[in-house]
């Protein structure tokens, strides 16, 4: 008879080891999605007027609880990754006419017309001139889902390409779009207006676009004419403030910063017959040296160095970053102005939140809307794992510019009805 071999018994121990384990890996799982972590209405930063206290009240997600995808939309670094690697889900396709525009540097600046799919609240005409993120355009599918919501509430709407981010499009000029040139949404705008010269305008960035569209309204009064409001989402107002917290590896921004950059790097060699080219010296700004000290860059800092500061002539980055990011003008609005930023976009440094906050405490016209979640221009909404199609940020951006068109149509009103109490007590 064959002897029967017993397996022995592992200790309880290792069934202990085995608990463990899970509940570290649990553990993990928790900490890294932020699931304790409560949700929340977003922090407002404004003074005290009458245009606030009606923004606040006709505007419900400023007071309502953000709450995004319970398994995973507390992680400001999970909702980043799903908007840089998707955009949106299920993203319309509107349709919209292509202008070319030329510049006085021979470069073409070209937009997206979209013209609007329903009457507006108001029943006026009102037209969102938009300006993208970084290397973004009309084409990017955040970009048509909030085109699209836009349309059907009864805006107009332009959207800046930037220069040499389609790549359909050529440059005709050895240069392409910089951290905070405002020619090309300029141009833009001025054709607005003279295409269509009843329209009030809503200007609309998001990320670098932020920063150009602050940077455009501060630079000349005459740019704030028939501007109803501004609104900016995820923006970091000062490069030059910014260049530290990039290149650390808190919150991973040091990977976020050689993603970026590899992307730029592929969009520039896309374009380097133009900027890199054989044409005449005398119409370059571009170097063979700078092209091979452009293959080795790792940061942006690095790439705008080596290349991007040069289009606009700045001796160093420092000056290029300090010339171009919106810090320097935003005193200079005086139109309703919105800034967005989630707590935790990982792109963003908290210390660059005291910039806007610092700039609601000073001026009346300013309203800082800081949730708790959403990531970088991800602000994803769902039940549990799958995101809806449109974000928190969609609809918060048309709700505030409803309440804004609300507030400009019935102020005549109010001024009459002010005026004439004011007659009858006297």
């Amino acid at each position: 008879m064959d002897a029967i071999v017993e397996t022995p018994e592992m200790p309880a121990v290792f069934d202990g080891m085995k608990l463990a384990a899970v509940a570290a890996f649990l553990y993990i799982i928790v900490r890294s999605l932020n699931l304790k972590n409560p949700t929340a209405p977003p922090d407002l930063l404004y003074q005290d007027t009458a245009l606030t206290r009606y923004l606040i009240k006709s505007c419900p997600l400023l007071t309502k609880e953000y709450i995004p995808p319970i398994i995973w939309g507390k992680s400001g670094h999970i909702q980043t990754a799903l908007y840089g690697k998707m955009g949106r889900v299920s993203s319309p396709h509107p349709y919209g006419l292509r202008k070319y525009l030329t510049m006085p540097d021979g470069a073409t600046a070209t937009f997206d017309l979209f013209e609007p799919l329903a009457e507006h609240c108001t029943g006026e005409n009102v037209t969102m001139v938009i300006c993208p993120g970084i290397a973004n355009h009309s084409e990017k599918q955040y970009i048509r889902t909030f085109v699209d919501y836009a349309q059907k509430n009864g805006y107009r709407c332009a959207v800046l390409n930037h220069l040499g981010a389609l790549t359909n499009i050529e440059l005709t000029s050895p240069r392409m779009f910089t951290y905070g040139c405002t020619w090309e949404f300029g141009a833009m705008v001025n054709y607005i207006r003279k295409a269509f010269p009843q329209t009030q305008l809503i200007v609309v960035g998001f990320s670098l676009g932020g920063n150009i569209v602050c940077k455009y309204l501060g630079e000349t009064a005459s740019n704030q004419e028939r501007v109803m409001c501004c609104v900016s989402v995820c923006q970091g107002y000062s490069a030059s403030h910014a260049q530290d917290t990039f290149l650390q590896w808190d919150q991973l921004r040091r990977v976020y910063n050689f993603l970026m950059a590899d992307n730029m790097k592929k969009i520039i060699l896309s374009h380097r017959h133009i900027l890199f080219g054989d044409g005449s010296k005398a119409n370059r700004v571009l170097e063979d040296t700078d092209l091979s000290r452009l293959y080795t860059a790792t940061s942006l800092m690095q790439i705008d160095d080596v290349v991007m500061r040069k289009f606009h002539g700045y001796k160093t980055v420092q000056e290029y970053y300090e010339a171009e990011s919106c810090i320097r003008y935003l005193h200079n609005i005086h139109v309703p102005l919105m800034l967005v930023n989630s707590v935790d976009d990982p792109l963003v440094h908290d210390s660059l939140l005291t910039i806007p906050k610092t700039l609601a405490e000073k001026k009346e016209n300013v309203l800082v809307v800081l949730p708790l979640h959403g990531g970088h221009l991800g602000f994803f909404e769902g039940a549990v794992l799958f995101p809806e199609p449109l974000t928190w940020m969609d609809k918060l951006i048309v709700q505030y510019s409803n309440a804004i068109c609300q507030w400009e149509r019935n102020k005549p009103q109010c001024s009459d009805v002010k005026q004439a109490a004011e007659s009858d007590h006297k």
